[in-house]
């Protein structure tokens, strides 16, 4: 265990404070391969996706060598991940820890950006490569042309290999396991939306992400999912 790291002990189950990401997907794929990870809905589009957790860790692979080799990206690289709440984020997130590229910050130059149909008109400054996600059903290709020099995910990823070996993943303060059920608004790539992945895959729970809520979907939502927790913009993970 690295130095500093604290242990949870929860009966015979723990996690260490500190690791890396690939160490808790394959804690996960080792005790329940098939359970659902991440289950998306976005309420404007009737869209319903789930992953489990084998399929999240194949698309977190294909993402990390897209990483890797489309985007020629190293460790200690800085990506933008430009995303709403999407099943595609938290992979973004997890092949990017897992190919120990660190998340720039909005005040620094990227090394290379990751941006949807949205941020296709935000300025390529130094001419870093650009990755857009049409964020459509199964990932598909933009139906109309990019621009210049953008690169389509929905092109790309379908070569990508299911395998990939890190070799230096970014090391991870993670919270305590968390085994719920957790429906929530929360983007994946904001401090709280963060923790709460983190700690749903540390434990034995899943995330019900929804994109677009509307309110009147929200109690079914939580009924057909079986949620046993419901986090919501504004309020506390607790």
């Amino acid at each position: 265990m690295p130095q500093g790291a604290e242990r949870f002990d929860r009966g015979p189950r723990y996690v260490d404070r500190v690791t890396t990401f690939p160490e808790l997907l394959d804690r996960r794929l080792a005790t329940g391969a098939g359970q659902p990870l991440v289950t998306f809905y976005d309420d404007a589009t009737g869209e319903r996706t789930e992953l489990s957790v084998t399929t999240f860790a194949n698309w977190v692979a294909k993402t990390a060598n897209l990483y890797a080799d489309e985007l020629m990206l190293d460790p200690g690289d800085l990506v933008r991940i430009d995303l709403p709440p999407h099943w595609l984020t938290p992979v973004f997130l997890g092949a990017a820890w897992t190919c120990g590229i660190e998340l720039a910050a909005a005040d620094r130059d990227a090394d290379a950006s990751v941006v949807g149909p949205e941020g296709l008109d935000e300025s390529r400054e130094g001419g870093s490569p650009m990755l857009a996600c049409s964020l459509t059903p199964f990932a598909g290709r933009f139906t109309d042309p990019l621009p210049p020099g953008v690169l389509d995910h929905g092109v790309l990823w379908p070569g990508q290999s299911d395998v990939f070996i890190p070799t230096d993943p970014v090391v991870l303060d993670v919270p305590e396991p968390d085994d719920r059920r957790v429906i929530t608004d929360l983007n994946p790539l904001g401090e709280v939306g963060r923790r709460l992945l983190l700690a749903l895959l540390a434990g034995t729970g899943s995330l019900v992400l929804v994109a677009n809520p509307e309110e009147r979907q929200w109690p079914a939502h939580v009924e057909s999912e079986r949620a046993t927790a419901s986090v919501r913009t504004g309020q506390p993970t607790s």
